[in-house]
Order: structure tokens, then sequence, then C-alpha cells
């Protein structure tokens, strides 16, 4: 599935920094081209925190915006 923007809100935001909450029942997000409908939002080193597969086996999950560029963003799992 794709990303659902009424399900991306924002937590903080300090100092170019964004601090994000997204709920999904997909069980991934790290699927290439997932953010990219929120690539005029996102920023390299923003933080998310995913809720996924809530329908499912629900997860949360922490991510981090690793690449956004010519629209196209890229997270991974925040370690």
């Amino acid at each position: 599935m794709a990303l659902k923007l009424t399900d991306l809100s924002v937590l903080a935001y300090a100092n170019n920094f964004t601090l994000w909450h997204y709920r999904t029942t997909d069980n991934a997000v790290t699927t290439a081209g997932y953010f990219n409908n929120a690539s005029d939002m996102m920023s390299i080193g923003d933080l998310l925190i995913a809720n996924i597969d809530t329908d499912g086996t629900p997860l949360t999950k922490f991510y981090i915006v690793t690449g956004n560029a010519n629209n196209v963003v890229t997270v991974a799992v925040y370690s």
C-alpha cells in the first residue's frame, strides 16, 4: 500500500527537526517510495514513530528519514 497523509501527524517541531507519528494497517513502511507523498514535508534526520500492522499483529517502530531528493523519501529503522 501507500502512505495515507491523513494518518501522518506532527508530534513536535523545532529547529528544522520534526518528530512524526504514523498509524497504518500496512506491515512495512520502508518500501521504496512509501513516503513520497510527504516529500515536501519530511527532511533528512526527521524521526518517525510508526504503529504498523494495526489490523494484524501491531508493532511500534522508530524510523529515521535517510533521504529526500527529487520527491523520493527513504526511511530506515532507527537504531
